[in-house]
């Protein structure tokens, strides 16, 4: 029952082999993008990059976008 999950990555830290797991992964992702945030409010262009997250966002998901405003867009095939 207790399945050991594939590791997201493996990293070679002096020398030594580390698996990294997905949770590790994604709770350092959340860590810098916050301390990034953090940054930006503290110097004072939050907006810019609030700015550029919508862009980013706008390009990113257009497809999906595209996909839910045709007709029948989203809808699951039956």
């Amino acid at each position: 029952m207790n399945e050991k999950k594939p590791p997201a990555l493996k990293v070679l830290i002096d020398g030594k082999e580390r698996e990294i797991t997905y949770e590790e992964l994604t709770l350092s992702n959340n860590l810098a993008q916050e301390a990034l945030v953090r940054l930006l409010i503290t110097k004072k262009i939050i907006k810019e990059y609030l700015q550029f997250m919508e862009q980013v966002k706008n390009e990113r998901y257009k497809i999906l976008q595209e996909n839910q405003s045709s007709p029948g867009g989203d809808q699951p095939n039956k």
